[in-house]
């Protein structure tokens, strides 16, 4: 790729090229969802560019909603485009329903009962279909998730919590699923209540979670199609009924606690009307 830009217009042209290209190796599976990209420097020399052309093609992938940048945490694959380019896993679930899960964040709990139906399905298919690469890069997804350390947020390991999910439904290797399950799990990213992180807060689930990771991995490494749904099925089901837990326990203490009204100021009228009366001695 040249890197002879000599104006904005060549600069701007440049950054598109390099965003092409970038988009192709995800549509080629180089990178899949959840996959860190490698960094400025590494790509600039890759394709012979400038820093700053990777950094304008990053924020057009980005703009498009197939990647992702942490502060200082490098850039990821968020979505996957179709052979056109497009996110459609986004377009098609997540946009139309993002302003219903703004209004009322327990519509998640809908969410849940679709990955019920629908990633007991994936695993069972990527049991059957996963191949070498698959199931290392299951394994590499699945090491993620047992970071630990300053790094190992809530925020983090509910990212990398999703990113092993979605190495088992890009193992199914079947699209339509790989795209419903990362749009679903970006809805439950818009939740308000951020429900992933909110797993990662009660004491003993953490383990919990890794513990049904392994076996579900494992059942999938196994080519066990009825063990892996089996293992979803369980897992997902956990899911819900700890965030259905966590809900209870803060609406009882919301109960418990209720907002108190404000004290009337002692040297203001009371509500009852009128100044405060004087009497006679």
């Amino acid at each position: 790729m040249d890197q002879a830009a000599t104006s904005p217009a060549d600069g701007e042209r440049l950054a598109s090229q390099l965003a092409t290209a970038l988009r192709k190796r995800i549509v080629a599976g180089d990178f899949g969802v959840g996959d860190r990209l490698p960094a400025e420097r590494a790509l600039a020399g890759e394709f012979g560019v400038s820093r700053s052309s990777v950094r304008e093609a990053i924020q057009m992938l980005a703009s498009q909603g197939l990647l992702s940048s942490r502060q200082g945490g490098g850039t990821f694959v968020r979505a996957l485009p179709d052979a056109h380019g497009e996110s459609w896993g986004r377009q098609a679930i997540v946009e139309p329903l993002e302003q219903l899960f703004r209004d009322n964040p327990d519509y998640r709990y809908d969410v849940l009962e679709l990955r019920l139906s629908l990633e007991g399905a994936a695993a069972a298919h990527a049991a059957r279909r996963a191949t070498a690469e698959d199931r290392e890069r299951l394994r590499e997804r699945f090491e993620a998730t047992l970071q630990d350390g300053d790094d190992a947020t809530p925020a983090v390991l509910a990212r990398v919590d999703a990113a092993f999910h979605l190495a088992i439904a890009e193992a199914s290797h079947n699209l339509v699923l790989q795209q419903v399950i990362r749009g679903m799990f970006d809805l439950l990213a818009a939740s308000t209540s951020q429900s992933l992180e909110k797993l990662y807060l009660v004491p003993r689930v953490p383990e919990a979670l890794a513990e049904q990771h392994r076996l579900l991995m494992q059942a999938v490494l196994d080519g066990d199609p009825d063990g892996a749904r089996a293992a979803s099925d369980a897992h997902i089901d956990f899911v819900r009924l700890t965030l259905k837990a966590i809900d209870e326990d803060e609406a009882r203490l919301a109960r418990s606690n209720p907002p108190r009204s404000p004290l009337p100021h002692p040297h203001r009228p009371g509500r009852s009307g009128g100044a405060d009366r004087k009497t006679d001695p």
